[in-house]
């Protein structure tokens, strides 16, 4: 053969070789998906009506529980090719270049010690009766602008296809796994829109670890506790069950601690925790507790949203949306709205404005000197301590918080672990005397009180406290 045939030859067979190449092997062909759904249905699926439904980035786990909740049986099937997330149902049946592959599974928290694979991209072949099914779930993906859930339905009649989506919310309310739960919102990673849950382990919290002075805790817990204990008494005399009540005082007196009281009361209550920028997720979260009633949604350090402006809903300030979110619950609506301030003067305009949304509103101030020396004594139970200076003490600390009556216990046992002994009068002495003075006037202003003691008159209070501690951090 000549070196011309030769090269020939070679350039033939290598050809050959190539195409073989992208020919998958027989033992591996994969099923056809328009074959499998024309198989599930009876009917060729082209041509067949679709109907569609959208639901929040955060309700997957609870859509895919109201899906097979609905089923009498079903198999969930997954999706083979390339770019498989971004088509319709409708395209990819057009395609036709698409196979029957695994199903794309998002683990997702549903408690906090619990998760779920969730359905991120798959095929529900179902059956309801005499009714046959494809479904198409996909899960929110803001990286690529699908900020839902989006569920699509394949059916023979466009009838029963409505009938599946029709019952969907109440499967949704029925098998929701935040009922219950203690839930705080974030934004996503790409774009707008609310993020994925926070779960939160709900706060225990004695009674006796509630230091307020006489009265005041009665009047909160008679306001959020005593009326979902006589919610029928209520609704029979024609009473609402909406309410919203504002603790306003310094930081660092209690009232983050006092919110975590009420949520340990109330263990069959969903609780939406909104603070800072999350605020702006107060529609989401009003429409959440109205889902899941009895509930209660927490507004902390509302002060700080007084004067932002809502970007996404008008322009307006994103106080007046959050009152016009409670403002829009029915007054049978099982739900509390607890909200916290430091600054009651910059929320009280936008208040009396919108008369009726907060219905009680208790200030939680400085302890008194009796609330001091509760103080000591629930942070500081093990500490060999002697009345006499215990009441030099809370003489000494007259206009400090809860904050910095623990901070106080915490140094006298850092001192007594320093020193080899036993916590005590000598160790507690020190350690007042360590925080009271001057070197410590910014430790005393971060920890929420005006300047105490002697050193009142050498270092003022701060013109504007700044913002209380986290709800699951501190007082």
């Amino acid at each position: 053969m000549s070196e011309p045939d030769e090269i020939e030859e070679f350039a033939r067979l290598f050809n050959g070789f190539l195409e073989r190449m992208q020919l998958p092997p027989a033992r591996n062909a994969r099923e056809n998906l328009r074959d499998r759904f024309l198989a599930h249905l009876g009917v060729d699926p082209e041509g067949l009506p679709v109907v569609a439904s959208s639901f929040p980035s955060f309700d997957l786990p609870n859509v895919q529980l109201a899906i097979e909740a609905w089923f009498d049986e079903f198999e969930v099937i997954g999706l083979k090719g390339s770019d498989r997330g971004h088509h319709s149902l409708s395209e990819l049946l057009e395609l036709q270049r698409f196979g029957v592959g695994a199903v794309d599974y998002q683990r997702i928290s549903i408690a906090v010690d619990e998760e779920m694979d969730c359905v991120a991209v798959g095929f529900y072949l179902g059956r309801q009766g005499d009714d046959r099914y494809v479904g198409l779930l996909r899960a929110a993906n803001p990286q690529y602008g699908r900020g839902t859930v989006d569920l699509e339905v394949l059916a023979v009649s466009k009838q029963a296809g409505e009938r599946f989506l029709t019952a969907l919310p109440e499967l949704i309310r029925e098998h929701n796994v935040f009922r219950g739960q203690v839930i705080s919102f974030e934004g996503h990673e790409f774009g707008q829109g609310v993020g994925p849950f926070r779960l939160h382990p709900r706060p225990e919290i004695a009674r006796d670890d509630v230091v307020l002075p006489d009265g005041v805790l009665e009047r909160v817990e008679r306001e959020v506790i005593g009326i979902a204990e006589h919610r029928e008494f209520l609704l029979e005399a024609g009473q609402h069950l909406r309410r919203g009540v504002l603790l306003y005082g310094p930081p660092g007196t209690g009232k983050t601690h006092t919110v975590r009281y009420l949520l340990s009361r109330l263990p069959q209550f969903t609780v939406v925790l909104l603070a800072g920028t999350s605020i702006g997720f107060i529609g989401e979260a009003c429409a959440l507790a109205r889902l899941l009633q009895p509930a209660l949604v927490v507004l902390e350090d509302c002060d700080l949203v007084a004067e932002s402006r809502d970007f996404t809903h008008g322009g307006g300030p994103l106080l007046f949306q959050v009152l016009n979110e409670m403002d829009g619950l029915t007054e049978e609506a099982d739900v509390a709205f607890l909200l916290t301030t430091n600054r009651a003067d910059l929320l009280e305009p936008a208040l009396s404005q919108r008369p009726g949304r907060v219905d009680l509103a208790v200030e939680i101030p400085l302890p008194d000197a009796a609330g001091r020396a509760r103080l000591l004594s629930l942070y500081g139970p093990a500490l060999d301590l002697s009345p006499e200076v215990v009441d030099e003490v809370v003489a000494m600390t007259e206009g400090t918080t809860a904050s910095f009556a623990k901070e106080l216990v915490r140094r006298v046992v850092l001192l007594a672990a320093e020193n080899r002994s036993v916590p005590g009068d000598t160790e507690l002495r020190a350690a007042a005397e360590d925080l009271l003075s001057s070197r410590d006037a910014l430790t005393r202003r971060l920890l929420g009180g005006a300047e105490a003691g002697r050193a009142a008159s050498i270092y003022p209070p701060p013109a504007e406290p700044g913002p209380s501690p986290g709800l699951w951090t501190g007082r």
